[in-house]
């Protein structure tokens, strides 16, 4: 299956301009909306583009159906941004005419009549907004916004003019977060940086704050602790700015969990923003959050539509605990996502790191409920203050180098596989044939992981020496490792035995190495 599709754009009969930056969205999700595409003049005054297929695109599909933008428009004066392409499939050539001509193209290729776009960027507006809107049914962001609903719920009884201004400040707190992102975007991209969507999700760092908020707002739903409910003896005007502040960041958070779904509805939008001038790329920014914001800012100008919801009562305890499932999903998928950024030993940091947030959550839970004494209060906050820092200290993405790579990217041992033919056969040549027998599961294996095989001294020693260097993985049974295991009467790892040349024994190791262990057993052979 071809990989790219070659698009050429013939140059527009008006003449005296020219398009800067042509970028092409994807109706059908047939071109990968944030993947390269290359563009060089046909040198007569056309262009040519290479555009990337989607791996997810229509299969079959015999035309090319989409937008074809311009910086700076595709008729003097700025005028005619989006050209309109719908074009049928050349062994060789597709062709788009820019302006409102057609005709037909060269030889061995059909002219394709290329329009603007529909509806301009009122066009692209409209489906950004609708694209917000359906992010409402995303997994990533629907728990977060079940508890605004319960929130219209408890306010229903309150006056209209406060359940409003929730409704306000939970759309302020969505576009606010919109417009930094479209900021970030719009300044990073002005400074050379080639971005897409989501581009947050890169940071290792960013990855890891939203996973521990995430298990810290499942545990909450599902009961472990709460906040505020020490507020209520403040005072009610202190609880009022207390709720108008919480539906403020409830729009931040949701914007912030909704990067990971939006993608696969909001494409083209958001590749257009990412291509268009600044004030564009605001106005397509400000349609999404809109549309994210909808549904609740109608129900809070409107709250005779809150009346078909439910009666509070005890379902909303039990549809708040039901909600923290899909947190806890989100927060695995993260997870998922830092293993892949942080490798094996950082992903193992993580896991332990969200051990200790949650015992931190759940110290502060238990020593803070109502009723508790003052010097119980202080200890559940101190707990959670120190434990909580304790996890992220653990789990935090060091270096720049290790949130790209992982650490066990760092200098190591470079291991083969394990075989007696492989031992017998390296034996044989006369070299020096190190074996280590490991699994992931035995921690002793991993203590020596870290404290031997990653030191420069015996990196420099075995690549001195050339000595092999063999491991057998017992993570997995293996009968072969277990039959050699118990040839040396040994039935556990670590098992770590060196071949010297001309003896036919091993030399065998303690389990638990260091470095001068290593290098010493290897000098005195």
């Amino acid at each position: 299956a071809a990989t790219t599709i070659t698009l050429h754009l013939a140059p527009s009969k008006a003449g005296g301009h020219t398009p800067k930056a042509p970028h092409f969205f994807s109706e059908d999700n047939l071109v990968t909306y944030d993947g390269p595409q290359t563009v060089r003049s046909d040198g007569r005054g056309g262009f040519v583009l290479t555009l990337s297929v989607s791996p997810d695109g229509p299969p079959d599909t015999k035309k090319l159906l989409g937008v074809v933008t311009s910086e700076n428009g595709w008729l003097a004066g700025g005028s005619l941004r989006g050209l309109r392409v719908a074009a049928e499939f050349q062994p060789t050539t597709v062709a788009a005419r820019s302006g409102a001509a057609s005709g037909s193209g060269g030889a061995g290729s059909r002219a394709a009549t290329a329009k603007p776009a529909a509806g301009g960027l009122a066009g692209t507006l409209l489906l950004a907004a609708i694209g917000g809107l359906i992010l409402n049914l995303m997994p990533c962001v629907f728990p977060v916004l079940g508890l605004k609903i319960l929130g219209f719920v408890n306010q229903a009884g309150h006056q209209r003019s406060k359940v409003i201004i929730h409704g306000l400040n939970f759309t302020l707190g969505v576009l606010l977060s919109f417009w930094t992102l479209a900021g970030v975007l719009v300044v990073l991209r002005a400074g050379g940086n080639q971005l897409g969507w989501g581009f947050q999700l890169q940071s290792p760092v960013f990855v890891y704050v939203l996973t521990v908020l995430m298990l810290a707002f499942g545990m909450n739903m599902s009961g472990v602790f709460e906040f505020g409910l020490r507020a209520t003896a403040v005072g009610s005007d202190l609880q009022s700015k207390s709720g108008y502040a919480g539906s403020f960041f409830t729009g931040v958070l949701a914007t912030v969990v909704a990067t990971p779904c939006s993608a696969p509805f909001l494409a083209p939008a958001l590749g257009a923003a990412l291509a268009v001038p600044p004030v564009e790329s605001f106005a397509i920014f400000t349609a999404i959050a809109l549309g994210l914001a909808l549904p609740y800012l109608l129900l809070s100008i409107f709250p005779q539509a809150v009346k078909v919801l439910p009666r509070p009562g005890g379902w909303m305890e039990t549809f708040k605990q039901f909600m923290a499932f899909p947190l806890y999903a989100t927060a695995v998928y993260l997870v998922w996502v830092l293993a892949a950024q942080t490798g094996e030993e950082g992903f193992r940091s993580v896991l332990f790191s969200l051990v200790l947030v949650a015992m931190a959550v759940w110290m502060y839970g238990r020593w803070t409920a109502p009723g508790a004494s003052p010097g119980r209060v202080r200890f559940g906050v101190a707990s959670l203050v120190l434990v909580g820092a304790l996890g992220l200290w653990v789990g935090w993405p060091r270096s720049a180098a290790a949130q790209t790579t992982g650490p066990d990217a760092a200098p190591a041992v470079a291991w083969e596989p394990w075989s007696p033919e492989a031992v017998a056969k390296l034996h044989s040549e006369g070299r020096i044939v190190y074996v280590d027998f490991t699994a992931r599961w035995c921690a002793t294996c991993q203590a020596n992981k870290r404290l031997v095989f990653h030191s420069d001294e015996v990196l420099k020693y075995f690549a001195e020496k050339k000595i092999a260097t063999l491991r057998g993985d017992w993570t997995n049974k293996d009968p072969r490792i277990t039959a050699e295991l118990a040839s040396y009467n040994r039935s556990a790892v670590p098992f770590n035995v060196i071949w010297m040349p001309g003896k036919d024994e091993p030399v065998i190791l303690p389990e638990l190495l260091t470095a001068g262990t290593v290098l010493e057993a290897l000098k005195k052979g």
